[in-house]
């Protein structure tokens, strides 16, 4: 048995939040954070000997003790205005080297995923996670979102501070999701749910960096609270950023001086007022998005 429920609660076509580990975990902390204000209730998880290594091995007076896996629990959590279910995962099933989910673990896992989802008559599913954006590190983080059907296209399009990822400037249309993220996306379709990601903006030179990025995690809990109509405190996020401002400057000013000053540019730029001259173009955030790439590849920063 894969998926392990300890109760059953009564729910009312409820809408389901999942989140898996990725870049700055932008998704995970903000569907963690709508569950831990909301105080959902664990109810089951997804037994993790088929998908996942030990993370460690707890010995005790010289024995074995146990093993310990990572954890892929499901919550759940009645509201005024909705139900929810929570799928929180600690990793997601690579099967390689990379972070990011793929092959028929993956696959497995999104079913398994889905399969509570069906149980539970859920009538939406929203996954979350990063994009990586030509932003800078003061403004606002946009989010990116991608709905598994065009029935959701003019909902997403009333959303606060989001835009389509298939509208985004440079893209013709285009784009991809990796990992659960998109996987989950696109076996929610083929099995029938309604479903949209919502990625939170990061600077393209924060990706891959050991660091969480709560400024779009905020952005994301912003959106799906309003969403699901339901308010959440975002406080602890603006400490958290707050505390991170002096570390991400000092990353900032390690970028090469001609690189910052095309980045410098971008502080300018509004989304409102789309008319205006904007003072980078297209072609300009792409080189920057090359240049600061090449620039932490060659001080050794890992690939995403």
């Amino acid at each position: 048995m894969e998926v392990k429920l300890y109760k059953k609660p009564r729910l009312r076509s409820p809408i389901m939040l999942a989140a898996w580990p990725g870049i700055a975990n932008i998704g995970l902390i903000a569907v963690d954070t709508i569950r831990e204000t909301l105080e959902a209730e664990e109810f089951g998880e997804i037994e993790p000997w088929d998908f996942f290594y030990p993370k460690r091995v707890s010995i005790r007076d010289g024995i074995l003790e146990a093993l310990e896996f990572p954890s892929n629990k499901f919550y759940f959590k009645k509201t005024e205005q909705t139900d929810l279910i929570f799928f929180i995962g600690e990793e997601q099933p690579s099967g390689g080297e990379k972070i990011y989910a793929e092959g028929g673990k993956a696959y497995r896992i999104a079913n398994l995923v889905l399969d509570v989802a069906e149980k539970f008559h859920c009538k939406r599913v929203y996954t979350s996670g990063a994009a990586v954006a030509p932003i800078h590190h003061t403004m606002n983080p946009r989010v990116w979102a991608v709905p598994n059907s065009p029935e959701l296209v003019a909902e997403v399009k009333k959303y606060e501070n989001t835009i389509l990822m298939s509208a985004i400037e440079g893209r013709e249309g285009e784009g991809n999701i990796v990992g659960l993220n998109g996987l989950l996306l696109g076996v929610a379709k083929k099995r029938g749910f309604e479903a949209i990601c919502v990625m939170g903006e990061i600077p393209v030179y924060l990706q891959g960096l050991p660091l969480p990025y709560p400024r779009a995690s905020k952005s994301v809990v912003e959106i799906l609270s309003r969403s699901l109509g339901i308010g959440i405190d975002t406080s602890k996020l603006d400490s958290w950023a707050e505390q991170l401002e002096q570390e991400i400057e000092e990353i900032y000013r390690q970028i090469p001086l001609e690189i910052r000053g095309q980045l410098e540019k971008l502080k300018y730029v509004t989304y409102a007022k789309p008319a205006e001259p904007s003072p980078i173009t297209e072609e300009d955030k792409r080189k920057i998005m090359k240049d600061v790439d090449k620039f932490f590849k060659k001080r050794g920063r890992g690939s995403e």
